[in-house]
């Protein structure tokens, strides 16, 4: 790997793919990837706005590189934008190749996430502390 090809953000999710998750050719489906994604953007978004959050939109995404049964998927994100009620993240999908140090990034793509009250209404995100 080489500086140009560093992951960016932090390490929010690593996860091991398996066959349930793939094609009959091995490949596995694309939105496992992006679930995992979500997830990740789940995780983060709710630590930034301590509370509940939901995913509003994602915003282009395409698949530069196949993950294949056995890879480890490892999903980073960073925190780009707080707006009001809505947390922009930035996620990265890489794949760790079976048995390799290998890292290949699949995809890329910006998640927003939108803060909500404990009656499913947008809410504030707090100031960082």
């Amino acid at each position: 790997m080489t500086e140009e090809t560093k992951p960016t953000g932090e390490l929010t999710l690593r996860t091991l793919a398996m066959p349930a998750d793939a094609n009959a050719a091995g490949d596995i489906f694309g939105g496992w990837v992006m679930a995992q994604m979500d997830l990740s953007c789940g995780m983060r978004a709710a630590e930034r706005a301590r509370g509940r959050v939901v995913t509003a939109a994602v915003k282009e995404m395409a698949f530069a590189k196949p993950v294949k049964i056995g890879d480890t998927l490892c999903v980073y994100t960073h925190i780009a934008h707080v707006g009001r009620t809505s947390i922009t993240l930035k996620v990265e999908a890489w794949a760790q190749r079976y048995l390799s140090d290998l890292m290949e990034l699949v995809t890329h793509a910006d998640f927003v996430m939108v803060a909500l009250d404990k009656s499913g209404k947008p809410t504030p995100v707090p100031t960082e502390i």
